[in-house]
């Protein structure tokens, strides 16, 4: 079974339902529009040969307090798992983490929602250096001490493979990457690449009407 580890941030289908009088409902609808976003994750350099047609769709709407994201993925090998957030699209990637797991159908598709924080305010921060759990000492062994650290944000999302095996079975490199839970996950599939390297897509909340490189919103 092949699963996708999706690194940044996740996103929720919301549907705004509106009643009352026409004012309420335009404020409602104008609401709606500044506190969500809706973006596409694109083929990874990675997989350009070996999955040309990956794709996803991510919509993000944002409560204030938190973040639901829905993330819907096609063109990916059937019954495969896909892993992340992270703070640049391609390689070094700089500080990622691990958000959770996408599970393709028979048909290569896949729907997954997260709920968590992921704005503007989505970062990673070590004010010291600290004792960290040794758990697994695979290819890419757990760190035993963490680096300190300013807060770094975190905007952009990548999805890889969770196994070289997976990927080699797509008839995609079996390199082995670190990007899901035990650290012996496949190559990138999708990332948002299509958005500037500064300038990740969940920077875009809560006000996308400030975002002026926002690419792909509804």
């Amino acid at each position: 079974m092949v699963r996708y580890t999706l690194a940044a941030a996740a996103c929720a289908l919301g549907l705004v339902f509106a009643a009352g009088n026409p004012a309420t409902a335009g404020d409602d609808e104008g609401k709606r529009k500044v506190n969500e976003i809706s973006f596409d994750m694109v083929v990874s350099a990675a997989a350009k040969t070996c999955l040309p047609n990956a794709t996803a769709r991510v919509k993000v709407v944002s409560t204030g307090t938190a973040e639901d994201m829905t993330i819907h993925a096609s063109g990916l090998p059937a019954n495969t798992g896909f892993d992340f957030v992270i703070q640049v699209p391609n390689a070094p990637f700089g500080l990622s983490w691990y958000l959770g797991d996408v599970q393709t159908d028979d048909e290569g598709e896949a729907i997954q929602h997260f709920r968590g924080r992921f704005s503007i305010e989505t970062f990673i921060v070590a004010p010291g250096v600290a004792p960290a759990p040794f758990v697994f000492n695979g290819p890419f062994p757990d760190a035993t001490m963490n680096p300190a650290t300013n807060p770094v944000q975190t905007y952009h999302l990548g999805l890889w493979f969770d196994s070289p095996k997976d990927a080699m079975a797509a008839n995609c490199p079996a390199t082995v990457t670190p990007f899901n839970g035990e650290h012996d996950a496949g190559i990138q599939v999708l990332n948002t690449s299509n958005f500037p390297i500064d300038f990740g897509p969940l920077r875009c909340l809560p006000d996308r009407s400030s975002c002026p490189v926002f690419v792909g919103s509804h």
